[in-house]
């Protein structure tokens, strides 16, 4: 007996233009660590700023 994997519905966007902006979620991750390395760069890597970078990465892209 196999069991089914329950998935979450996905949300439809609201009008054309919330579909034009959809991106897709690797797609997204992709984009922020892209963000977020080239935040480390201008930092010169100093360790410890990992969990910063990619917060202000992931803002920057969804929110701003």
């Amino acid at each position: 007996m196999t069991e089914k994997t329950k998935q979450a519905p996905q949300k439809l966007p609201a009008n054309e233009e919330e579909a034009a902006e959809a991106v897709p979620v690797p797609e997204i991750d992709e984009r922020i660590a892209e963000l977020a390395y080239y935040k480390a760069e201008s930092r010169g890597f100093q360790p410890g700023y990992e969990l910063q970078d990619w917060l202000e990465a992931e803002k920057e892209l969804l929110f701003d």
